[in-house]
């Protein structure tokens, strides 16, 4: 049974519906809820949540940043060229402009954070089944 099967039916916020808008650039299925929905302010906050094995393609947030707040469930974060960080509930990261990085949750876990984004997005390549599973393996 997954670790954290709780966060399905929601966390500290809303669970939301499935990511269908964004569904093209995740492996697995992941569950998006807006948190802010004031037309005067420039920063997307969102509630998501991934299923066990689901993970987010390579991707840059130009003229911006993301910062995730994690809430639940166990997660990775991985920065080009650099180690793969294990995520846990209170663990903050920072993702600065023009940075080519991917999040998602491990394998056996579900995994909820709060992302606030600035600026546009450019979604990459797929994380390959062999760099997830290499870290599944050994780099936790």
């Amino acid at each position: 049974m997954a670790k954290n099967e709780a966060l399905k039916n929601g966390g500290i916020f809303p669970r939301g519906a499935k990511n269908d808008v964004f569904a093209q650039y995740f492996i697995g299925q992941s569950y998006l809820q807006g948190l802010v929905n004031d037309p005067a302010v420039n920063v997307g906050v969102g509630n998501v949540t991934f299923e066990p094995g689901c993970r987010n393609n390579w991707h840059i947030h130009h003229n911006g940043y993301q910062i995730l707040l994690v809430t639940g469930g166990e997660g990775w974060y991985q920065e080009e060229d650099k180690p793969a960080q294990h995520l846990l509930p209170g663990d903050v990261v920072v993702t600065h402009d023009g940075v080519k990085h991917w999040h998602g949750a491990t394998k056996d876990s579900w995994f909820a954070h709060v992302a606030i984004t600035a600026g546009m997005p450019e979604w990459l390549e797929p994380v390959t089944d062999e760099q997830y599973d290499a870290l599944e393996k050994g780099d936790k």
